[in-house]
């Protein structure tokens, strides 16, 4: 059993694996092409992207939600129903790209500016997210429909989207930036385009299954808003820990440009490093929730104690590769030998906090598998109350400590805000009152 158990887990694992690190690489190939413009764009790249992750990050339910809900019904049996949920999350998707789009292009400016960045730096961060926000409804039809192909447990599909899409970018950003002229938006554009074709072939495919089993590609009104309805305590989870991030950043942009430049250089990696544990929680996620239709509860623990354990194994594995390489990977990104030296000691807090990290991702996608969403908003806003003070004392007047305030920071957050995640999941999952079997919850 534990056998089996293991090698599906790693067979769902390991293309979510590099499925997830499709996006974060979107990022870092920009940062490392952005980051030869000079330390203005590599700071306003950081400010843009940010902002960017957070709206896309917010609207990560439409993957979460999907992917429970979708295995429960195929769990049970119950494919046209999970379908139905998923062409309903594609449209959701669309109408919340649009959205957010319109709302980068006319107020843009305006959110930018809350940070209270250098005029060089507003001027290289305004250029990147208008490009970039063309790209908001394609990525956001990435989640939901990989959320769909997800809850089928498979997970290939998501995999050579991606990665077709990663590959695209590389050469996409390096023209528009250099021989097109167009300096830090040229690395937006290129991303923007490589996310619109990543969204258009993966809801392509669940068009594709949607015909095969009767299931009207038109948007269902009542299904649309249930959707959004139901995702409420993964919105107000995740707009929580993107609260945390903004919080982070903000931070950062007070202790200066060069901690700003570095951040976006430990946020980077971090961001890579997180995806990959992500990749044995949205394992967990499909495995739960297909378990918990089937009404297998033994099977729902036995997923929960397997992925337990290799989440904490890779979270080790990642945090001794990190510090080894501390000071080397930050030269990938930037000339300065300063940012360099304040992204290295950056990392080095990271990779204490990974493993630690790597419980809360864990747990995390086993209680959304499970539909649990409502304590994990909770404990999320906790975990924030906790957090808030370390960066609004490090981003206050007279507090500036320059490579000892980023490395309080980073402490903070890859301590503290992800240390209280971690240990309110696991006492929550040492009881039973989660498990709640059926196909729906």
């Amino acid at each position: 059993m534990t056998t089996s158990l293991n090698r599906q887990i790693i067979s769902l694992a390991l293309p979510t694996l590099a499925t997830l690190l499709a996006e974060p690489t979107l990022i870092l190939v920009d940062t490392a092409l952005v980051g030869r413009l000079g330390v203005d764009s590599l700071a306003g790249l950081s400010l843009a992207s940010t902002i960017l992750t957070t709206l896309v990050g917010i609207c990560i339910f439409l993957s979460y939600a999907t992917t429970a809900s979708t295995a429960r019904y195929f769990g049970a049996g119950k494919p046209e129903r999970a379908l139905r949920l998923g062409m309903d999350g594609i449209w959701l998707a669309i109408g919340l790209g649009v959205l957010l789009h319109l709302t980068l292009v006319f107020g843009g400016t305006t959110i930018l500016g809350w940070f209270g960045p250098e005029e060089a730096v507003l001027h290289e961060a305004q250029s990147y997210l208008a490009a970039s926000a063309w790209g908001l409804p394609g990525i956001l039809t990435v989640l939901a429909a990989t959320g769909t192909v997800r809850g089928m447990l498979d997970t290939r599909t998501p995999l050579v989207v991606a990665t077709l899409g990663a590959l695209a970018n590389i050469p996409l950003s390096y023209a528009l930036i250099y021989p097109a002229g167009l300096g830090t938006a040229g690395a937006g554009y290129g991303t923007a385009i490589a996310q619109t074709g990543m969204g258009i072939a993966l809801a392509w495919v669940v068009i594709h299954s949607a015909r095969r089993h009767s299931v009207s590609l038109l948007p269902s009104g009542a299904g649309v808003l249930k959707s959004l309805k139901d995702s409420i305590p993964l919105i107000i989870r995740t707009l929580s820990l993107r609260i945390s991030i903004l919080l982070t950043i903000t931070a950062a942009t007070a202790l200066g440009t060069t901690a700003l430049a570095a951040h976006q250089i430990i946020n980077s990696i971090w961001n890579f490093a997180a995806f990959g544990l992500d990749a044995l929680a949205i394992a967990a996620q499909a495995l739960v929730g297909q378990a918990l239709g089937a009404s297998e509860s033994q099977r729902v623990r036995d997923v929960l104690n397997r992925c337990l354990w290799w989440g904490v194994g890779a979270g080790a594995v990642l945090g001794i590769g990190l510090a080894a390489t501390s000071f080397l990977i930050p030269r990938v990104f930037t000339g300065s030998d300063l940012v360099v030296s304040w992204a290295g000691w950056g990392l080095i807090v990271c990779a204490i906090g990974l493993p630690i990290a790597a419980i809360a991702y864990m747990l995390d996608g086993v209680l959304i598998g499970a539909g649990d969403t409502r304590y994990l908003a909770w404990m999320m806003i906790l975990a924030l109350a906790l957090y808030t003070p370390v960066p609004l004392l490090l981003a206050g007047p007279g507090a500036d400590l320059g490579r000892i305030g980023l490395m309080l920071l980073w402490g903070g957050y890859a301590g503290l805000f992800m240390g209280m995640r971690s240990l309110t999941l696991f006492l929550r999952t040492r009881g039973d009152r989660w498990i709640v079997l059926g196909e729906s919850r």
